[in-house]
């Protein structure tokens, strides 16, 4: 009996240490494959996020990540200098030059 009451408080204490994550969903200007890559790297390193997936042709970024670690205004500014848009937080203009063409806002339109 006295093991199954120290279950239960074990578990029970984990579960309010275990830190939460949040998602958020973010609109990018991302264009191609590469702006997928460049994106999903630089993301899914940084301390802070558990997990970023961009879907290209939707331009739409699916963030999870620990808020205690970094706040969506953070992660938002991280895609802000990689040179792209994430919602209302424009590009950086100096990074955004550096993009390839087809990275660039309209680059893989005809």
């Amino acid at each position: 009996m006295k093991n199954i009451l120290l279950f239960v408080f074990a578990a029970v204490t984990l579960s309010f240490v275990q830190p939460k994550t949040e998602q958020a969903i973010l609109k990018t200007s991302a264009e191609c494959g590469e702006c997928k890559d460049r994106i999903e790297s630089k993301l899914n390193y940084t301390a802070g996020i558990v997990f970023a997936e961009l879907d290209y042709k939707t331009q739409l970024l699916t963030v999870k990540f620990k808020p205690a670690k970094i706040t969506l205004a953070e992660i938002k500014t991280l895609v802000s200098e990689l040179g792209y848009d994430a919602d209302d937080v424009k590009a950086n203009p100096e990074k955004q030059k550096e993009l390839p063409a087809c990275c660039l806002p309209g680059g893989m339109k005809p």
